[in-house]
């Protein structure tokens, strides 16, 4: 099997590369996803209210998880990844978030070869891909593949919520991935008509028709195949995980990885492309060596900040079986109600202290006292604030446990191995108790359920955020864009030395975004598109953005 180029990933980037380089007709490509079709018929992938039951099955998930982490009391933390067409998009929580423009300023100014990586250059592709409800503006866009709806609930603890953060001194903000990211306010999220729209729905299904795009499930590539130091195709294994079927296919063009930040350093190391002493530890013959691969590994953290609510208008009232069918009966038929959201309805972003240039905390406000895994906190009404830091500098690696495929990387972040982290998470307690202490709470906050009002000393503190603090699954930066020795792919998506390999996903970022990744995700695979067509790129933009001018005197 032969084509022009061959898409490692059908995940958030490389459904978006598929469509894209498909629309070439004179061009052939072939996808490759290890997971599954993400059927219609699924009601855990494609109701927004649903999210915790993917994120946390093992069906469409890989379900990775880190070795002990000696800063949190060598405690294994989660770190789903999607197994499924439109990889972590078809699982994650669907917010909407772009990250702060000077984060892509900062590539750019840390890197001369990531000039045109800058926020400038980075804006045309958000509008590019984004088809947002309230419409096309400077921002964003009203005619592309991934469906953006603004949050809005009539639940009365959103408004407390965002009049809280005013009378705390804060802005408000309309349109956090517009103008000014810093405040509060209403948050975006990846849906549309009560629908999750993952990039499988937006960019890959209707793709699909395209005589000139291939897509084969089941396929878990296990090498890169290499001749010299040029890569020239993918060895991989198809059907039932205890009897596969190897087979290998070949790129006239390129071949482009899209597994995301764990799945692809695990795959160029096992093709004999990484750091010497790894791939000498697992008997892997070194066929190009590359210090960075693995390296650089970033995520966030954050923790739940949680209130009982004194009026029964929480989320909990529908957390009952009763409820639950209510619930999903209303979205099946109608695809309206409770669940045909996310929940996550209005956010935030501050600084947590003077002198910090661009917010560095970033709320998530959820009308309900409950986990990720689904677990309440109190048994009855509550709220909570999601914050977390956002541009911490402790990183981590992905490598190898064996020379086999099968076997899951081992993966460590050293979560928490800075001081400075300890300091943001401490100053995020404070301030969030003091947001939760404004007149607009007061008819609905009572006690404090976490950390607990007895939690007051940094000790204390610290004690707490040891055992409390979890990944908001952002994991990236582990095959990092650059020019120094540890960079992995250059400007252009290229891997550094070799002909025909490329790049493209969050693997990439030099240094992680202030916010969610889903959607810097899409945008560098909408980016690295022109690129690899080499079609000269979306003009640049000029649309203003927003900086605190008393950053270095004042918090807020």
């Amino acid at each position: 099997m032969k084509y022009d180029y061959i898409i490692v990933g059908a995940g958030s980037a490389g459904c978006v590369l598929a469509n894209r380089l498909s629309e070439d007709a004179s061009v052939s490509v072939l996808l490759l996803e290890a997971g599954g079709k993400d059927p219609f018929w699924e009601w855990q992938i494609h109701m927004p209210a649903a999210l915790a039951y993917p994120m946390n099955g093992t069906r469409y998930n890989w379900d990775y998880h880190t070795e002990p982490e000696p800063f949190l009391g060598d405690r294994v933390m989660h770190c789903p990844r999607g197994k499924v067409y439109g990889g972590s998009s078809s699982i994650n929580g669907m917010c909407y978030i772009r990250g702060n423009a000077l984060d892509y300023d900062r590539w750019a100014k840390e890197d001369e070869s990531l000039s045109h990586w800058s926020y400038t250059h980075c804006l045309p592709y958000f509008r590019k891909a984004g088809n947002r409800n309230t419409g096309a503006d400077d921002y964003h866009g009203d005619s592309g593949p991934l469906s953006i709806t603004k949050g809005g609930s009539d639940n009365p603890l959103f408004k407390a919520w965002t009049d809280a953060g005013q009378q705390a001194g804060y802005p408000y903000t309309e349109d956090m991935n517009g103008y000014q990211q810093e405040g509060f306010g209403p948050m975006d999220r990846t849906t549309r008509n009560g629908n999750r729209g993952s990039t499988a729905v937006g960019y890959l299904r209707p793709s699909m028709k395209r005589s000139n795009l291939t897509v084969i499930k089941r396929a878990h590539a296990k090498q890169l195949l290499m001749d010299g130091k040029k890569v020239i195709g993918v060895e991989f294994a198809k059907g039932n995980s205890k009897r596969p079927k190897t087979q290998q296919v070949f790129a006239d063009k390129e071949v482009i990885l899209s597994g995301g930040p764990i799945n692809n350093p695990q795959l160029l190391m096992l093709s004999g492309i990484g750091p010497a002493k790894q791939l000498k530890q697992h008997a892997i013959e070194l066929k190009h060596e590359l210090n960075g691969v693995g390296e650089n590994l970033q995520d966030h953290l954050e923790i739940y900040l949680q209130m009982e609510c004194t009026q029964p208008v929480s989320l909990f009232k529908y957390y009952n079986l009763f409820g639950k069918a209510i619930t999903g009966a209303q979205w099946l038929f109608t695809r309206t109600g409770l669940g045909a959201t996310n929940h996550f309805e209005a956010g935030g972003f501050i600084r947590s202290k003077k002198g910090v240039e661009h917010p560095d905390l970033q709320y998530h406000f959820f009308p309900m006292a409950v986990r990720y895994d689904g677990k309440s906190a109190n048994g009855g009404h509550g709220f909570q604030a999601h914050v977390g830091s956002m541009r911490s500098q402790s990183k981590g690696s992905v490598t190898l446990r064996s020379g086999d495929y099968r076997d899951k990387p081992k993966i460590i972040f050293n979560y928490m191995s800075k001081p400075e982290d300890w300091q943001e998470f401490r100053a995020a307690v404070r301030l969030t108790r003091e947001i939760f202490q404004q007149p607009a709470f007061k008819p609905f906050a009572g006690e404090e359920i976490s950390p607990g009002a007895d939690v007051q000393t940094d000790e204390q503190l610290d004690a707490f955020l040891k055992d409390a603090v979890e990944s908001a699954y952002h994991p990236s930066c582990t095959c990092k864009m650059g020019s120094d020795d540890m960079s992995v792919v250059d400007g252009d998506c290229k891997v550094r030395g070799l002909e025909g390999l490329r790049i493209v996903d969050s693997s990439i970022m030099p240094s992680i975004v202030s916010g969610n990744l889903n959607a810097p995700t899409v945008m560098i695979a909408e980016k690295a598109a022109d690129i690899i067509k080499g079609n000269g790129g979306l003009p640049v933009s000029d649309a203003p953005v927003y900086r605190a001018e008393n950053y270095m005197q004042s918090q807020r």
